[in-house]
């Protein structure tokens, strides 16, 4: 496992800002690191956006690399507020890489959750990463699902 869970410094505060996706064409989407040459987290958090990130030595998975990848949009993103507990709670649907690897396959160290501004064709440099999710596993051409666990993937205190 490359590291451990965190929310990049560009993001504190904004996340639960962000996942309200403010914008008309805008989408939080998942992003997958290989383990091979992935940066420490206290280098990685620093990053403000994702063309910085891949442009240091941790590289994103990419459809040569590994079979079927491709960047995720997820869907059902919400903030919930609790009043009660003083926190938001950030979550979306569960979503999945179908048969991810198989002919070609990588190690993945993280999952990136980011938020793009602009779908309709912004770059890299306009997409903000918001927190990492230590990965572990190796692609071999199985599906791969991550279902938020309850509440949420991310909770803002």
């Amino acid at each position: 496992m490359a590291g451990s869970d965190f929310q990049f410094n560009i993001a504190k505060g904004k996340l639960a800002y962000y996942a309200s996706l403010p914008a008309s064409n805008d989408a939080f989407i998942a992003v997958l690191l290989n383990n091979t040459g992935i940066e420490a987290d206290s280098t990685l958090k620093d990053y403000t956006t994702l063309s910085a990130l891949l442009a240091g030595s941790s590289d994103e998975v990419t459809s040569g690399n590994v079979t079927n990848y491709v960047r995720k949009t997820l869907a059902g993103v919400t903030a919930t507020v609790d009043n009660t507990n003083d926190w938001v709670d950030v979550t979306c649907s569960a979503f999945t890489w179908t048969a991810l690897g198989g002919a070609n396959n990588q190690t993945i160290g993280k999952m990136l959750i980011c938020y793009d501004d602009d779908t309709t064709g912004g770059s890299d440099a306009n997409i903000i990463p918001l927190i990492a999710i230590a990965q572990n596993f190796t692609t071999t051409g199985v599906d791969e699902t991550f279902t938020p666990v309850s509440p949420g993937f991310f909770r803002a205190t």
